[in-house]
């Protein structure tokens, strides 16, 4: 993938930096983990859910953070103590640490997390504050101003 350069918008922008970085970020090649696979959805008009299938992870071994647009899911297996009574011959399901992390836009916050059936389902919701939501601007006439003019002393 070819790398694409940032700066020349840079000098005619505001406020787009951040933007900006993760685009650059998005276009570097994603050597990340594949473990454990996820789905994201969208439930809602604003509302969306993230799974994780966490099969074998019990409640206390899951922490789930939500940091500056970025939420963390992080899982760690408590130390299994070796038992005298059977011997693993094949170990085929996965317990390894885990942490993944997704970029949140913004005004996106964290409504709950459920664990059910080896899936960590986490909703998410989009709350957009009432100075960012579009508002109607009423038109009038000149007839419907009430024209105040202020006087000034000139000297």
């Amino acid at each position: 993938m070819r790398h694409v350069d940032f700066a020349p918008l840079y000098r005619s922008t505001v406020g787009f930096d951040r933007l900006f970085s993760l685009l650059d970020s998005q276009t570097v090649a994603d050597n990340s983990q594949t473990y454990p696979p996820y789905n994201i959805e969208r439930t809602g008009e604003n509302a969306y859910r993230v799974t994780l299938a966490v099969a074998g992870f019990g409640e206390e071994e899951l922490s789930i953070e939500a940091r500056e647009n970025v939420l963390t899911v992080k899982g760690e297996k408590a130390e299994a103590q070796e038992s005298d009574q059977y011997e693993t011959l094949y170990r085929g399901i996965a317990g390894r640490a885990f942490e993944r992390r997704f970029q949140l836009a913004e005004y996106v916050e964290v409504k709950g997390a459920v664990l059910k059936n080896g899936l960590l389902h986490i909703d998410l919701q989009r709350v957009i504050p009432e100075a960012m939501k579009p508002r109607r601007i009423a038109i009038t006439t000149p007839d419907n101003i009430n024209e105040k003019q202020i006087e000034a002393n000139a000297a």
